[in-house]
């Protein structure tokens, strides 16, 4: 149970890549008390197989690095705590936060790693399948298409440009506007003109040998579609940038946050972002990159604090 009258250094929002990396350089630093207030869900509980970080040849999943990162934070002292927080306000001297469950928290910096939802049907077979043959980001996986029968299951003009993206990659593509939206005539010609083909058709399931491998995809016409390979775009992805904006965060027109480039701060003082709710390239290995140059800002402003935070009672 946490004490809500206890002052942290630093809180965390989110337990994901970005999150952890930063609360393992603020724990080697073996000077400050940092709480990471996670919900438990988000887009590396979701991906089953990072195939591009250095030192995993063979990929790995999001919730094996969420335990690893764990383990490695908390014998440095990193204290975690489950809870989905709601408010964020700004007080004269620290931030205080409200979660779901009407906990309050205390702190006297905040780093936002709330990252993103993706947006896409929950189709029978689909997740069983991601990260290991159907993909969201074609810089990170656009090399596991390479010459293979690839479908791009995705919703008007965000489908449509993913299945452009990628034709580089192979010419064996499929784009099945699940959601039926329409799309520009242009981009109609141009999947033409690369030889993509098209279906208007709602998918009903996904069809998976072992290992997460795609086979096929079944429409709800009762078509079937073989493929060896997928990609999902479907466009609205919610970025949660909700506690940002609480707190004067600014956010661009996508509700993504433009940071300092060196510091990772945002425009309000003592608040810092990184992982997907940044602007940036939504990658696993970006995201550690930002929350250890983040962490390392964090330790650079909290040692110049005259009065290093300590556990303390009072409002």
């Amino acid at each position: 149970m946490i004490d809500s009258n206890t002052y942290y250094d630093c809180i965390i929002v989110g337990g994901g890549i970005a999150g952890l990396q930063a609360a393992l350089q603020l724990g080697r630093y073996s000077a400050h008390r940092v709480l990471v207030i996670d919900a438990g869900v988000g887009r590396s509980t979701l991906c089953q197989n990072y195939g591009n970080l250095l030192g995993f040849p063979d990929g790995v999943s999001g919730e094996e690095l969420r335990d690893i990162g764990r383990q490695q934070s908390e014998p440095l002292g990193i204290e975690f705590h489950a809870d989905r927080i709601l408010e964020a306000q700004k007080k004269d001297d620290h931030f205080l936060l409200k979660g779901a469950e009407g906990e309050s928290y205390r702190a006297r910096t905040l780093l936002l790693a709330t990252g993103l939802i993706d947006r896409f049907p929950r189709l029978p077979g689909l997740r069983e399948t991601l990260g290991f043959s159907v993909y969201v980001c074609p810089d990170c996986d656009g090399y596991e298409i390479e010459g293979r029968r690839t479908v791009v299951m995705g919703s008007g003009e965000a489908g449509a440009q993913m299945a452009l993206i990628l034709t580089p990659r192979t010419d064996q593509l499929l784009y099945i506007n699940h959601e039926g939206k329409p799309f520009k005539p242009e981009t109609m010609q141009r999947l033409q003109e690369h030889g993509i083909e098209y279906i208007e058709a709602a998918v009903q399931s996904v069809s998976h040998g072992s290992g997460g491998m795609l086979e096929s995809v079944q429409l709800e016409n009762g078509q079937s579609i073989a493929a060896e390979r997928g990609f999902i775009a479907f466009g609205g992805n919610h970025v949660n940038s909700e506690l940002a904006e609480q707190l004067g965060v600014e956010t661009l027109h996508n509700h993504h946050i433009e940071t300092n480039p060196r510091s990772k701060m945002t425009n309000i003082e003592n608040v810092w972002v990184a992982g997907d709710l940044a602007a940036h390239s939504e990658q696993a290995n970006i995201a550690m990159g930002e929350g250890a140059q983040a962490a390392i800002w964090i330790h650079k402003t909290l040692s110049k604090l005259k009065s290093p935070a300590v556990v303390r009672s009072g409002k």
